[in-house]
């Protein structure tokens, strides 16, 4: 259960990498207001949204399993993470927004769309199915292991978004302070490749569960 904690802060960490996740909005919102304060204001409405894009996908997972056996969606969850990345490494599509100013309702739908967009919450799925495997080992009755499902679940959205929020928070204040939005042009990695390509090798390890 400890390897499944820290996968979970892992990919966190690894979603908080992403620009397109939300540090460089962060960055632009506190570059706009000329202050840090704006910076760190913006991660609660990017870490709510994330967290929802992750909750909203383990919560339909924790659904399917409340009507079949959970470990029954490896091999369809294992097609669909395997498909959808090989779909985003052909076609690079992003949620279009009319502009960086907006509400703090207005950020946190920005970041839930992005995070779904992406698959951020399928990545986290394996994950999830996996501990909920292991709780199906020790709760025999059905209802028992529904609700330590529930459980599961809001520890699993917990731990993912520490890890992105910590990661998200620290790149994003590094940037604005130190580094400039220059180091974009710099240091220019594909991350939809990358993204992409982590997507697949999810699916892959899935049918290890």
């Amino acid at each position: 259960m400890t390897t499944s904690w820290a996968m979970l802060i892992a990919l966190g960490a690894f979603h908080g990498i992403n620009p397109g996740m939300g540090w460089l909005f962060a960055v632009a919102l506190g570059m706009q207001e000329r202050r840090r304060g704006a910076v760190l204001r913006a991660l609660v409405p990017l870490g709510a949204g994330h967290a929802l894009a992750v909750a909203g996908a383990v919560a339909a997972t924790l659904a399917i399993g409340a009507v079949i056996p959970i470990g029954r969606l490896r091999w369809p969850l294992a097609s669909v993470l395997v498909s959808f990345g090989a779909l985003r490494l052909f076609r690079h599509r992003h949620v279009r927004w009319a502009g960086m100013r907006v509400s703090m309702r207005g950020l946190t739908l920005w970041s839930f769309l992005m995070a779904t967009a992406h698959g951020a919450g399928l990545m986290v799925v394996p994950v999830f199915v996996g501990m909920s495997m292991a709780d199906e080992g020790v709760h025999t009755h059905h209802m028992a292991a529904i609700g330590a499902g529930a459980g599961t679940a809001l520890l699993a959205t917990g731990l993912h978004a520490v890890g992105y929020l910590a990661v998200t928070a620290f790149i994003a204040v590094l940037v604005f302070e130190k580094l400039g939005v220059g180091i974009l042009r710099r240091a220019w990695i594909n991350l939809d490749v990358i993204w992409a390509a982590a997507l697949m090798a999810t699916g892959a390890l899935t049918l290890l569960l």
